[in-house]
């Protein structure tokens, strides 16, 4: 198709038909990222056209759940910007060991990683037995994978560098079984995390946390989408609670921008201001 409008009008209808069917709101991503993974999906399925794919994905649901899976966010690794976290340990951790009780929302949460990071950084600076983490993503299938744990060992040669890099105090090998392909987290990582089911583009304000962390995820909303998820972590957040977005991505040109300082500099970590 090589007519760019009429192929725009096609993936809004196929999103229309996703919302009015599943009830999942795809409408306000981010037309290039939405385009790409359809047309992967459309070549991979054989199919002729955007609107045969809606009539299939409409009385499908299980092409719907593959459409669902392209759509999930997954480009994540443990301790993913070594960087970041060095900064989140030195930086934000001190202020939350003030705190009897700490809760802490991993929007977006996807396979998993960025949560077993936290649990071993709250592990580390003796903090995780006063913890309560929430592990959300809309994705049932990949909120699974996150509460299993498992991950392909090949991975933990890059795992074990970025969690050194972020300041790591142990062996990193000590959080991990070896078996067979695969490295299954320890038990006790979970101890202290919900995995829910949690959509942030249709569900409400959640609870009141003193961390938010919500990382390479809002670069695939739009603006007006971008703005709704950033009200809703800021009224998510108790006063001097801490939000943490991906490196590429801000509150400069949000509507709540003036509601926070940024506290770290060079990494995107954000306290709420006291009012």
């Amino acid at each position: 198709m090589k007519n760019s409008a009429s192929e725009n009008i096609e993936v809004k209808l196929l999103l229309e038909a996703i919302y009015l069917k599943y009830g999942y709101d795809f409408r306000n991503y981010a037309m290039a990222s939405i385009k790409r993974r359809l047309f992967h999906r459309l070549l991979a399925s054989e199919l002729k056209s955007l609107s045969e794919m809606q009539h299939k994905l409409l009385y499908d649901s299980a092409f719907f759940e593959t459409i669902l899976l392209d759509f999930s966010i997954n480009v994540t690794e443990m301790f993913r910007d070594p960087s970041f976290y060095l900064a989140l340990r030195k930086e934000v951790i001190p202020v939350l060991k003030t705190y009897p009780f700490i809760k802490v929302w991993n929007a977006g949460c996807s396979s998993g990683e960025e949560v077993y990071s936290m649990a071993i950084l709250l592990n580390e600076e003796s903090l995780y037995a006063r913890t309560q983490i929430y592990a959300t993503d809309y994705n049932e299938f990949i909120l699974n994978k996150a509460r299993d744990g498992i991950f392909p060992i090949d991975c933990m040669k890059k795992y074990t560098s970025n969690y050194i890099k972020a300041g790591g105090k142990k062996s990193f090998s000590d959080y991990y079984t070896a078996k067979y392909d695969s490295a299954i987290m320890e038990k006790s990582l979970k101890a202290k995390v919900v995995f829910a089911d949690h959509n942030l583009v249709t569900d409400r304000v959640f609870g009141e946390m003193n961390l938010i962390m919500c990382r390479n995820v809002l670069i695939y909303f739009d603006k007006k989408l971008q703005n709704r998820v950033l009200k809703l972590f800021h009224e998510s957040l108790c006063h001097g609670g801490f939000l943490c977005l991906g490196s590429k991505e801000s509150l400069r040109f949000s509507e709540c921008a003036d509601d926070f300082e940024n506290v770290v500099k060079g990494e995107v970590i954000y306290k709420k201001k006291h009012k």
